[in-house]
């Protein structure tokens, strides 16, 4: 259906460039939402971006720019952040002040158990006003990657209760499921009179995947963003052209984590065999020919004090493995009569589909019961960790590979996060690492697989490591 849609319409005109911007995001509905009560959905987020910076924010490159901080300097060996405020005004005209600013960032560093961030804010001691201009954060330990933290939507400023940043856009008419955002007046406005002109403004809506890519087909909308492995052979479905496909360099983790250490899996010598036997390769070809398999845990270094542990085992298993994984399971059947199937946790679309068909046949093939339930099932035996890095550390690698780690694992990583310099967290780090790579408790499969629909008149579109793509910088300005 999708497809002979997009046959039917392909030759349609695309939209004039002197007309809005039309964005489409995979996930979620366009409303405002508050990150210090909430996770953030994927159109969450980009609304937020949108309408609210932080002290600073990305650039199309994913590189940490300016944003209410005009400038910052870091002191006490990577300890201290200090930052001076521009001229930012809120929507009524106030200027947005340093007590602002603490108030907001006080509230997303409260702990909070659902926050994707909070492992990273645990580093921050305080926030404090040093004047109406001045906000100083203060670290308990060094963290070379605080600025990457502070640029995430979640660390966006914003007033209370109503929602409202300081751009770079604001919300204006809403029209259906279609909310218009167009650029916040700067100072330098003031006195005129024209308003922003269409080509100026954004149209941005959620959709599921599937209308989202047959909006962008169609010529309906410009850009098409958040697209994952889930929703990846839509694109095949729909025969969109390969110069409208782009593809990011995404940093982060995907594969399947032990989510409980219960039955088979609670011996390790079990998940190992599982480990050597499941064909990665296989798994990342069914759903792209070119996506190869990852072979660690981290993706370099970064700050740890060794190259990243390599994963023991194959992307694609032996034959003695599969055997050894086979008479594995065979004694363990024998011994527990009745074993219940491995749950295995992955989303429900197309893309989940093809990592279930090659997950299951690997497991099948040395007699494991399997089955399949949904990504966020409480009952859980292997579920898939899909997630870009927020920034560079390895903690944040370890962390969110170590969903059901052994405790003295877990210890490690959390040391690493309390270590009183740099050196010792190297270590603690490259030990945690080898470690969880020992306890087979992560598999690494690939690295994620994050994809957007861009026409040819959005030139500033770029792929960047952390998936994320500014509505102000689309078109290739620099607002």
């Amino acid at each position: 259906m999708l497809a002979a849609a997009a046959l039917a319409l392909g030759g349609c005109d695309r939209r004039p460039d002197d007309s809005a911007v039309a964005a489409s995001v995979i996930g979620g509905m366009v409303r405002a939402a508050d990150p210090s009560r909430t996770e953030l959905t994927p159109a969450e987020r980009v609304l937020m971006g949108a309408t609210a910076q932080g002290l600073v924010r990305f650039d199309a490159a994913g590189q940490v720019e300016p944003a209410l901080a005009e400038r910052w300097i870091v002191i006490d060996e990577g300890q201290s952040y200090i930052f001076r405020l521009g001229d930012a005004r809120w929507p009524d005209g106030n200027r947005v002040t340093a007590s602002d600013v603490v108030a907001t960032l006080k509230r997303a560093v409260r702990p909070a158990t659902y926050k994707p961030l909070a492992p990273a804010l645990r580093l921050v001691d305080e926030i404090v006003e040093m004047t109406p201009e001045v906000v100083e954060i203060r670290l308990r330990r060094p963290q070379p990657e605080f600025l990457k933290l502070l640029a995430q939507p979640e660390l966006a400023i914003f007033q209370q209760p109503s929602l409202r940043g300081t751009g770079p856009f604001e919300l204006a008419q809403r029209v259906g499921d279609v909310q218009r955002l167009r650029p916040i007046r700067t100072l330098e406005d003031e006195g005129t009179e024209s308003p922003p002109s269409r080509a100026e403004t954004i149209e941005l809506r959620a959709d599921r995947a599937a209308v989202a890519v047959l909006r962008f087909t169609r010529g309906d909308i410009d850009v098409v963003l958040g697209g994952g492995v889930d929703d990846w052979p839509l694109l095949s479905i729909a025969q969109v052209g390969s110069a409208g496909i782009r593809l990011d360099p995404a940093a982060g983790l995907f594969g399947l984590a032990v989510a409980r250490r219960e039955g088979f899996l609670a011996e390790a010598s079990n998940r190992a065999a599982l480990a050597a036997a499941l064909d990665r390769s296989a798994i990342t070809a069914a759903v792209r020919d070119d996506w190869g398999a990852a072979t660690t845990l981290l993706p370099a270094q970064l700050d740890s004090a060794a190259a990243p542990a390599a994963f023991p085992w194959p992307a694609t298993p032996s034959d003695e493995a599969i055997s050894q994984a086979r008479a594995r399971v065979s004694v363990w059947k024998s011994g527990h009569p009745g074993m219940a199937p491995l749950r295995v946790a992955l989303p429900q679309g197309p893309g989940g589909n093809l990592l279930w068909g090659t997950i299951a046949g690997s497991l099948r093939a040395i007699g494991l019961p399997v089955e399949r339930v949904a990504l966020d099932a409480k009952d859980a035996d292997l579920r898939l960790i899909d997630k870009v890095a927020p920034l560079d550390s390895g903690r944040w690698y370890l962390d969110s590979a170590c969903v059901a780690c052994d405790p003295m694992i877990r210890a490690i990583i959390d040391a690493a996060g309390n270590a009183p310099n740099a050196e010792v967290r190297g270590r603690l780090l490259a030990d945690g690492d080898a470690a969880l790579v020992a306890d087979a408790s992560f598999i690494p499969i690939a690295t994620p697989l994050r994809w957007s629909l861009v026409s040819q008149r959005l030139r500033g579109w770029t792929p960047n490591a952390r998936a994320w793509h500014p509505l102000n910088h689309l078109r290739g300005d620099p607002s």
